[in-house]
């Protein structure tokens, strides 16, 4: 927005310095009207353009009605385009790397998640696009220790030395990956916005008083979730699966035999967990001395009662100290904005919209959820829903502040009015471009429409402020209108054209990270190409229904009744021009054009 809007105020000063001075100097040669082939070529194209659309307008201006009715179906049409483009946060790019995650079955061992971690590398070192693969096992995306976690770091050669894209690799790879047994491994293609690697496009949090009340609505949530048939990877973090062994120890029992309840849980922690109990030197090097029994004699909860502490009067064994009970237990306590919540998460495959998803789940919500139990968004789904409230805000907001420059500048709350009538010709224009070349509303789309904004009003503002100095010299507004549009036709395509084909190389997608910035330029150049030829039509026609009630006519009818008021404008007016003296949209109109609005 800063680049852009300083970009304007610099154009702005060159145009009306630096423009003018090489105007004096280069175009001297063509004072006498330019006797070249392509300057008679292209000045016979215009006229021939002239002359239809002349006589295009002249009929349009006879149908005004229709032309209304037209208009308010091109409306009707945006909303419904609108409603069903996809929406999304930002589009994936091919950055060239994909991650991906394993999760293992709670109480897994790290040998039983590194088994599976190797089938995984087994699948990805064959792709022929593959660059370098790295893996990790027990320091998956939860955190170091998590023996039941992997992650997979897939990197791509470059874009221009591989057919496929990315995604498409990523999409090839997801039934090999899904179809592991024992364990649930994916590969992600990474988010551009709102989240790490390891986010999921989909993050939707329930909350409740009790975890044993999200427990009992997470699960016909998600049952009623999988039957949308394209959530991929749907999981939850809320586990109450998680094998744990609650030991209860006999206090009294232990006291009798002079055994304390510190020295049974210390014997636990070394024997079981392990314990750094002293460290050696060999060379230069220092290494800890850790007690722990073999894994082949701690693999069941019986061996617990087969250990022996000291007491007084000599060891003990636990079975007499202590009584084991196997039972399951929350992997993890989560909380979100400190309530207790389970966050479901889940990927979605190339070309399903994100913001189609969330629709989905909120009508689950309602279907299916409790009374106690609320719902959030996290991650990149919040992201989106926040990033789109907040640009629908500044759209009106640019609406709001040309409304009111307009204003002042033409002393008239109706001519900016008709003015902006051109906003809603572009968004029609740029809702049907993205529909047409499968493009999503996002960020990147979003922003395109709002530059839109500012982009198209010059087309009206010219005509406009062109018809009303004609109706100054007493033209009626048709031929104010209608003049003023011909006149105008030249400047108005030149400034269009040149707008559409300077971003033209955006929409086309060209280069790195195109996915992003192809939405914008397609936005801008539909709007811009649609909005340049129906503000050519419609603005005249919307001009000729508001100016009656602007204050140049009631000054131009005081006028030739005689009033005292006399018409705005400079002490020495122009004198009036008749229509053949009229120019051409080629050469310079007698009449002082007035400011021209960059």
């Amino acid at each position: 927005g800063i680049s852009v809007a300083v970009a304007v105020i610099i154009s702005t000063f060159v145009a009306l310095t630096l423009t003018p001075m090489l105007c004096s100097q280069i175009l001297r040669p063509l004072r006498d009207g330019g006797s070249g082939f392509a300057s008679r070529s292209f000045e016979a194209f215009f006229r021939a353009l002239d002359r239809v659309y002349g006589a295009t307008l002249a009929q349009v201006l006879k149908r005004r009605v229709l032309m209304v009715f037209v208009t308010l179906l091109l409306f009707v049409v945006s909303g419904f385009v609108f409603t069903r483009l996809p929406r999304e946060l930002v589009p994936v790019e091919d950055r060239g790397i994909a991650f991906g995650i394993v999760i293992a079955p709670e109480g897994a061992t790290l040998e039983y998640t590194d088994s599976y971690m190797r089938q995984l590398e087994a699948i990805l070192l064959p792709v022929e696009e593959r660059a370098a693969l790295f893996t990790a096992t027990g320091l998956g995306f939860g955190g170091p220790g998590l023996v039941t976690n992997g992650f997979v770091f897939f990197n791509l050669v470059p874009a221009e030395e591989r057919e496929r894209s990315a995604q498409e690799i990523v999409g090839a790879l997801f039934p090999q990956t899904f179809s592991i047994p024992g364990v649930l491994a994916f590969l992600v293609n990474p988010p551009s916005l709102g989240g790490g690697f390891s986010s999921s496009p989909v993050e939707y949090v329930l909350q409740a008083g009790t975890y044993e009340e999200l427990g009992a609505a997470s699960g016909p949530f998600m049952a009623k979730a999988s039957e949308l048939g394209y959530l991929i990877n749907l999981d939850t973090d809320l586990r109450l699966n998680k094998p744990e062994l609650d030991i209860t120890i006999d206090r009294e029992r232990a006291a009798q035999l002079g055994v304390s309840v510190a020295e049974i849980g210390s014997a636990l922690e070394s024997l079981l967990g392990g314990r750094v109990v002293s460290d050696f030197k060999r060379s230069s090097k220092q290494y800890d001395v850790i007690v722990q029994m073999r894994p082949s004699d701690r693999a069941t909860p019986e061996v617990i009662k087969e250990l022996y502490v000291r007491g007084s009067g000599g060891l003990v064994r636990m079975a007499n100290l202590v009584e084991v009970k196997e039972s399951v237990a929350p992997k993890e306590l989560n909380h979100y904005n400190r309530i207790r919540s389970a966050t479901i998460t889940a990927n979605l495959p190339p070309g399903m919209a994100l913001g189609t998803a969330l629709d989905d789940l909120d009508r689950i919500a309602e279907e299916t959820l409790p009374a106690g139990v609320r719902t959030e968004l996290s991650g990149q789904s919040r992201e989106f829903r926040e990033s789109s409230s907040t640009l629908v805000f500044m759209f009106i907001l640019a609406i709001i502040f040309i409304f009111l420059v307009l204003a002042a500048q033409f002393e008239s709350f109706i001519h900016p009015m008709t003015i902006l009538f051109s906003v809603p010709l572009a968004i029609f224009g740029a809702l049907v471009s993205l529909a047409l070349f499968g493009q999503s509303i996002n960020i990147y789309s979003q922003i395109g429409l709002i530059m839109l904004v500012g982009l198209v009003t010059k087309n009206a503002i010219l005509i406009v402020e062109y018809a009303n100095q004609r109706r100054l010299q007493g033209e009626s507004i048709l031929e104010a209108v209608a003049n003023a549009s011909k006149i105008r036709l030249r400047p108005i395509l030149m400034t269009s054209f040149a707008t559409i084909f300077g971003v033209l190389p955006i929409a086309l997608g060209l280069g790195a990270g195109a996915e992003s910035r192809q939405p914008l330029g397609i936005a801008v150049v539909g709007g811009m190409l649609f909005s340049t030829f129906l503000t050519l039509i419609i603005v005249p026609v919307v001009y000729t229904l508001f100016a009656p009630l602007t204050r140049v006519d009631r000054r131009n009818r005081l006028a030739a009744e005689g009033g005292d008021e006399d018409p705005p404008g400079p002490s020495s007016s122009p004198a009036p021009v008749s229509a053949d003296d009229a120019p051409t949209s080629g050469g310079l109109s007698p009449v002082s054009p007035g400011p021209v609005t960059s």
